[in-house]
Order: structure tokens, then C-alpha cells, then sequence
């Protein structure tokens, strides 16, 4: 039993104890971190959080409260809150609501207090993993027995629970540049800056096939982010594959991982993903570091078939659709974070450009390709 109101329990037996403060009851999940200093609300909505616990290496949480406009979906994906300390207020401008009274209206548990930096050291050395938020009065057998019956991430297909039942479009339609979005999850900002720079977007579900989506009139697919590992995906590889060389296709975060997929390359688990606001990228085309937002825990291997990409230049190799050059990598891990097919109108990035939230250095990877949509 628990001394304190609540507690974590990870599936290799650490306890972080703390006090409750959210919806009553328990979640399980992967537990994992982000280091985003802002953009809770937004973390929670976002689909690509699906079926995990956050944590968050900030430590007040919920000083500026929630409102409509940070929500990136229609609801919370997010399963539970894991905090230094939280804060519940509504005092701030924007605020419509208390952090932590939304959390209880959304019927997510929460927990404050934890050693969150101790939580998170220990997930970086021993890698993100099963755990739970449970209510101190559990024990923590039962608590136990509840993670051990959660799926790990990899190898889940959480696209299907994040896609839209059927296909939408958002946007006017005189004159804009239609895009159709394979939907795995895709964030609101990503959608309000497509609209905002003149496209129509339209979002279909993840199973959408081929034959329907080049018999629409996209002038250019998107791949979207989402939650889950992208080999358990194969549909959706299988789709994209179709796609690639008759309109121009780009590929956000998860839908670099499938676009890389379709043209031969493999992904991997990292060992404790990608989730924060203040990731150096590296363009190898420029020579210029962005920091960018990040959201995911599974990566495309590097041409030579690791996880680390050494050269700090355009390396290039074949692929199943010609020549691919590598475009951004990652300057804390050397990981791939972008690539461009040579021969035919793709590409691709790993970071999250809409800053959803998060610094703004990469909103131009929207404008480049919508130009290049419309050039061809």
C-alpha cells in the first residue's frame, strides 16, 4: 500500500509517490516524458499521445490554465498527468478553465508532487516502458497486474483509434490547393496552417485506399502524425506506396516513418522517444539548426541501416523509387529527421514544423511544400 494519496508504478517495479489531483481511478500506459516548458492542453489532445501517461520535466503545470483554442482534436488521448506540481488556476488571459478541473472533466487521473526528475532520469536509463497512476489505496499487486495486462507500444496499431469514421474536408474550396491527408491522427494546427497559407484539406480515414485517393482531386497527398508503431502499419505503407510519383506526397512525423517505409527504409523503438519543444535539427542542405517540436518514439533507420547518422552532409541512397537524399538530423541523438526523393515530388520531416505548440523556426517547411505542389 501506498503511504500518499496516489502513486506510479512502472512495470520494472519503481514506485514515484504523490498526491492525486486529478479524475479519481487509475491508467495505465506507456510512461513517458516531454520536456516542453508550455502546451499541456495541447499535449493531451494530441492523437500522437495516444495510449500513454506524460510527464513533465517542467515543473508547475497548469499556470496558465485551458482553453478551446490550444485543444489540437475533438478529446483527450493523453491517459494520465505526471507532475512536479501542479497548478489550478484560471486567472490567466486566455484561460476558460482550471488545468486540473478540466482533467477531472475529461475523467483523467493526474498525480502532483512526484520526483519527476528522478522519474525521468530513470526512464532515460532504463527506457520508456508500461506503468500506471494509481490511487494510494491500491495495492500495488493489483496495481501490478493491471500494467502486465497493458500491450507494450511497439507493435500497436493506434491509428485505427485516433482515424475519423469517414472522410472531411476543411477550408474553402475557390482557388485553394487541394490536399488529401491520410489521417492517422493529424494535429489541428498542422490542418490550420495548410488552410491558412490557401489549401483545402481534406482528411480521410487511415484505411482509405489508393484507388480512392487518386480518384479525388488532390493536387498532393500529406501524411500525417499518429500514435502507435509504424510497422504495425502495413496498410497504410502499402497505400502510401501507391501514392508516391503521381502527385507530390509529404510526410509529417509519422507519416515519415511510412512514407520511409514505402520506399524501402525500416524504423526502430528509440529507447525513450522524442517529446519536447526544444530539439536541435540540424538542415544539411543549409547548414542551419532549427529547434523544433517533437513527438514520437520511433524513428527511421539511417541508409547504412543503424540509428545514427554520422556526416553532417546530404548523404544519398537508392531507394525503390530512385535516388533519396538525407535533409535534417538530429544533433542530440543523430537520428533521421528528414529526407527528399530526388526523382520523384516527396519528402518528408520528423520534427512537428506547426509548433503545436513550440518555436516557430520551422512553419517554413509549410510554405516549401505547397510551392512545390504548385509548381508541379
Amino acid at each position: 500500500m501506498s503511504k500518499s494519496s496516489a502513486y506510479v508504478l512502472l512495470e520494472d517495479g519503481t514506485v514515484f509517490e504523490g498526491d492525486a489531483c486529478g479524475a479519481a481511478g487509475h491508467a495505465v500506459g506507456e510512461v513517458v516524458f516531454t520536456t516542453g516548458m508550455s502546451g499541456y492542453q495541447e499535449s493531451f489532445t494530441d492523437p500522437s499521445f495516444a495510449g500513454q501517461l506524460i510527464t513533465f520535466t517542467y515543473p508547475h503545470i497548469g499556470n496558465y490554465g485551458v482553453s478551446q483554442a490550444a485543444m489540437e482534436s475533438d478529446g483527450v488521448w493523453a491517459r494520465a498527468a505526471i507532475m512536479r506540481e501542479a497548478v489550478n488556476r484560471e486567472d490567466a488571459p486566455a484561460a476558460e478553465r482550471g488545468w486540473l478541473d478540466w482533467l477531472i472533466d475529461c475523467g483523467i487521473p493526474a498525480i502532483s508532487g512526484v520526483d519527476t526528475r528522478a522519474l525521468v532520469r530513470h526512464i532515460r536509463d532504463a527506457g520508456a516502458m508500461r506503468g500506471g497512476v494509481f490511487p494510494g489505496a491500491m495495492a500495488v499487486a493489483e496495481a501490478r497486474d493491471l500494467i502486465a495486462a497493458e500491450p507494450p507500444m511497439a507493435g500497436q496499431d493506434l491509428a485505427r483509434l485516433v482515424t475519423p469514421k469517414q472522410a472531411h474536408t476543411v477550408g474553402a474550396a475557390h482557388g485553394a490547393t487541394k490536399i488529401h491527408a491520410i489521417d492517422t491522427g493529424i494535429k489541428a494546427s498542422i490542418v490550420r496552417h495548410l488552410v491558412a497559407r490557401g489549401a483545402q484539406v481534406t482528411l480521410h480515414p487511415c484505411t482509405v485506399s489508393s484507388e480512392e485517393l487518386l480518384a479525388t482531386d488532390a493536387d498532393a497527398f500529406f501524411l500525417a502524425n499518429g500514435p502507435g508503431d509504424p510497422a504495425a502499419l502495413g496498410y497504410v505503407v502499402d497505400t502510401v506506396r501507391d501514392l508516391i510519383g503521381k502527385r507530390p506526397a509529404w510526410g509529417i512525423c509519422l507519416g515519415h516513418q511510412l512514407l520511409c517505409q514505402a520506399i524501402g527504409l525500416d524504423t526502430y523503438k528509440l529507447p525513450f522517444g522524442h517529446r519536447g519543444g526544444n530539439h536541435p535539427v540540424k538542415d544539411l542542405r543549409t547548414g542551419k539548426i532549427e529547434i523544433t517540436s517533437q513527438n514520437h518514439g520511433f524513428a527511421v533507420k539511417a541508409p547504412d541501416g543503424t540509428g545514427r547518422v554520422e556526416a553532417d552532409e546530404p548523404v544519398r541512397w537508392s531507394t525503390d523509387f530512385g535516388e533519396a537524399a538525407l535533409t535534417h538530423v538530429n544533433l542530440y541523438d543523430r537520428t533521421v529527421e528528414g529526407l527528399q526523393l530526388l526523382e520523384v515530388n516527396s519528402a518528408t520531416v520528423q520534427y512537428h514544423p506547426e509548433a503545436g505548440p513550440g518555436p516557430n523556426d520551422a512553419l517554413y517547411q509549410f510554405d516549401r511544400f505547397l510551392d512545390a505542389v504548385r509548381s508541379a
